[in-house]
């Protein structure tokens, strides 16, 4: 039996999606100008997206539309407008990042599919039955994992009925995807809303070791990887590049459908991946997808690599004897071919339409006989080059049959008030025939709505049509009564002894990363019961096992968890769980997904919004909110070692040793002489900081009614070689703050010099 393989192709315009479906694309994922993650793509309008619809339906393709943002709460009216309309095509999947949206669409519009945005960061065997609770029904797997990470995800998505998308060609964050803030810090372009400034393809000041371009990496491409990603239960196959021409996606996308069909008829792969270097590369590295994360990944060049590609290939057929002029007239000729192809794609695509299907309806009636109704649609056929029309026309009738009655005609006027409407995203209505009624009779109007709708469901494909949901008003439940506290994060077994300062919640941070079987961290909790584990955003593979593990041993009352993963599993044990600012937080539906989805008892809300934007968020009862007002600014984190192109390292790749030993810190400056450091704790992933600390007094004016409580980060992570503040005084002047004395907030402003609370004043 033929394993079901679906290639999932990139739609940023209309040509794009176009040339994906004529390229032999399974489905294609395109976006909106509103909530989506590719602002900078052309993207389509609702009525294109209809018409979307309908084209690739023709050729057996499937549509998905990314909504894959995070939702601030003023947004919700337009959202549920925009649910209302989805929800009465024929779309075969949302694609979502939010958990609020998540809620609503599981709770308030069952009928669409709904899809797992890489954004959301997934990349262990918890967080799928996690998201599977949530509603979901696939997961884009996270970029960073390899074949034997991915082959036990796939057997996990089995179990879940949950089917993985894994990417298989186009660019590569250097930064796990969700967990990039890269210019949020600094001017609210947030990548968590589509705004991503590519902070990772940006010139920088030469490094130590060189390079100009020290974040950049290579082009993903796993196109001769595709068996073993069959063979490790892969069901989509992702190719990224919404802001890519329409040649770009057709010849990826035909190249990867021969490829593909090539193995499942021969065993064999086919095709030798050249014409992949035709269009747009930054060359393609499959390391991610090897395990082998070493500095062939990097690239000091963002933009087009396919002339350079060609040069090289003409230097390693001919050697050192190859002139000028061969290499000028090779680079001429790959112009030529690119314009070709262009060209090639743009006829191909040429008869293919979108355009509205021309409706006309026509009513007759007469004495003692139904009121009748002929639809005839006309459309382009565009299976059909050169435009051939197709023509489909269907007869309803009333149940009732046409009686006299003076006062309540069924008149041209009573027919357009009802069906003039049915021009809409779909049809566009040309004829609205009512010559043929008689006058002076009637039948119920009831009757008339039924036939209405019968008309609605026969032109939405035999679908009845769905009723207009409204946003429920949500209530705001008053905090809990008492103090407000101040909490602290700590990571350094020393600082247990901070604990007496405050009576609020001590969190201990734990690693990114363990030795396998580590139970260290097991004792110490136990030892120190007044201690609250906090996990971190990314557990990969061992990593998530000795970590749930620690969770198993410990049995603590209560954790906090930037990782959906372990949010899980604590559910299942029954132990209290508080939502960590990783996990993006930023409006009312998101505390109702964590609250009644997933047995949260708690948030931190999201440090990208701003005043305004916490102030709407509607607290759930028996809910606590929770803030960080004083912690390093993080940047991004990332699989991929950052030293290896700022300061240098003899190691060519990195192994278990380098993420439990390594605690290296530098720093590399922008050409606009703006400072970043890069931090690397011992077990913890490679991580870029902003050089302010973030440090926002003003919240406790502005808003203490709204939390529980605030917390600071003692950790010491991101300062780089910069000397800290006393975290004795800290501790003593963040208190006398919660006690009222402003005089406190001057203090701190002078503990912390470098700081900055940019995102709270700018917000998303």
């Amino acid at each position: 039996m033929k394993p079901k393989i679906e290639l999932l192709a990139p739609g940023g315009d209309v040509q794009a999606i176009k040339a994906a479906i004529i390229a032999g694309a399974d489905a294609v994922y395109c976006g909106l100008d509103t909530f989506n993650a590719r602002n900078r793509a052309a993207n389509i309008s609702f009525d294109q997206l209809v018409g979307i619809i309908r084209l690739a339906h023709q050729y057996d393709c499937q549509i998905f539309l990314t909504l894959n943002i995070v939702i601030l709460e003023q947004e919700f009216k337009t959202l549920f407008n925009l649910l209302n309309k989805l929800v009465n095509t024929t779309l075969d999947g949302v694609i979502v990042q939010d958990m609020g949206l998540l809620y609503v669409l599981h709770h308030y519009f069952p009928t669409l599919d709904i899809h797992a945005s890489t954004q959301l960061t997934t990349h262990n065997a918890g967080q799928i039955p996690f998201l599977k609770k949530l509603g979901v029904s696939r997961v884009n797997l996270s970029r960073e994992l390899n074949l034997r990470e991915i082959t036990a995800l796939a057997k996990v998505g089995q179990e879940h009925d949950t089917l993985l998308e894994v990417f298989v060609h186009g660019s590569l964050c250097v930064a796990f995807s969700g967990l990039c803030y890269s210019t949020s810090a600094s001017a609210g372009n947030s990548g968590n809303r589509g705004r991503c400034s590519q902070a990772c393809r940006e010139e920088y000041e030469t490094t130590e070791s060189g390079h100009n371009f020290p974040l950049n990496i290579k082009d993903n491409s796993a196109f001769f990887d595709l068996p073993a990603l069959i063979e490790a239960g892969v069901y989509s196959f992702k190719v990224e590049g919404r802001i890519k021409g329409a040649s770009y996606v057709h010849t990826v996308i035909d190249s990867f459908r021969k490829q593909i069909d090539g193995y499942v008829a021969t065993g064999e792969l086919t095709q030798d991946g050249e014409r992949l270097y035709k269009v747009f590369n930054r060359d393609f590295t499959n390391a991610f997808l090897r395990g082998d994360l070493n500095q062939s990944m990097f690239i000091d060049n963002p933009r087009d690599n396919s002339n350079n590609h060609l040069v090289d290939k003409l230097k390693a057929e001919k050697g050192e004897s190859i002139s000028v002029v061969q290499i000028h007239s090779a680079q001429q000729q790959l112009q030529v071919d690119k314009q070709q192809i262009t060209s090639s794609v743009d006829e191909k695509i040429a008869h293919l339409s979108i355009e509205k299907i021309k409706l006309s309806l026509s009513f007759a009636s007469e004495l003692d006989g139904p009121l009748r109704l002929t639809v005839v649609t006309e459309q382009s056929d565009s299976l059909l080059p050169g435009q051939a029309v197709k023509t489909d026309s269907q007869v309803f009738t009333s149940s009732s049959v046409m009686i006299p009655s003076e006062e309540l005609s069924v008149d041209r006027q009573a027919i357009e008030k009802r069906f003039k409407s049915i021009n809409n995203a779909n049809y566009e209505l040309v004829e609205l025939d009512t010559q043929q009624l008689t006058d002076g009779l009637s039948i119920p109007f009831r009757e008339i709505t039924t036939l209405k709708n019968e008309l609605l469901s026969y032109l939405n494909a035999g679908v009845a049509m769905i009723a207009h949901v409204q946003p429920p008003k949500l209530e705001h439940h008053p905090k809990a009564d008492g103090p407000l506290g101040l909490s602290m994060l700590i990571c350094d077994e020393a600082d247990v002894a901070l604990a007496d300062m405050t009576d609020g919640d001590i969190y201990f941070k734990l690693p990114d990363a363990y030795k396998r079987g580590c139970t260290k961290y097991v004792d110490f909790l136990l030892q120190n019961p007044r201690l609250i584990p906090w996990f971190p955003p990314v557990l990969i593979g061992k990593d998530f096992e000795v970590a749930l593990n620690i969770l198993q041993q410990v049995k603590p009352k209560l954790i906090v968890t930037n990782n959906t993963g372990i949010a899980y599993h604590a559910e299942q044990l029954g132990i209290q769980w508080i939502a960590g600012p990783f996990l993006n937080t930023t409006n009312s539906y998101a505390l109702l997904a964590l609250k009644q989805g997933a047995a949260c008892s708690g948030a931190f809300i999201s440090n990208e919004i701003n005043r305004q934007q916490i102030k709407q968020i509607a607290r759930p009862k028996d809910f606590k909110l929770l803030y960080s007002i004083y912690h390093p600014i993080l940047l991004m984190a990332s699989r991929q070692c950052f030293f290896q192109q700022s300061v240098g390292c003899e190691k060519p790749r990195i192994d278990n040793g380098c993420m439990l030993s390594c605690d290296k810190s530098t720093s590399i400056k922008n050409l606009k002489g703006d400072s970043f450091a890069i931090d690397k704790q011992k077990a913890g992933y490679p991580s870029i900081y902003n050089q302010d600390q973030f440090l926002n007094t003003d919240i406790i004016n502005d808003l203490s009614d709204k939390f529980d409580g605030f917390m600071i980060d003692l950790t010491n992570i991101g300062a780089g070689d910069r000397v800290s503040p006393d975290k004795v005084e800290l501790i003593t002047q963040f208190q006398a703050l919660l006690d009222g004395q402003s005089e406190a907030s001057a203090k701190l402003s002078r503990l912390v010099p470098e700081s900055t609370l940019l995102q709270y004043q700018n917000g998303l």
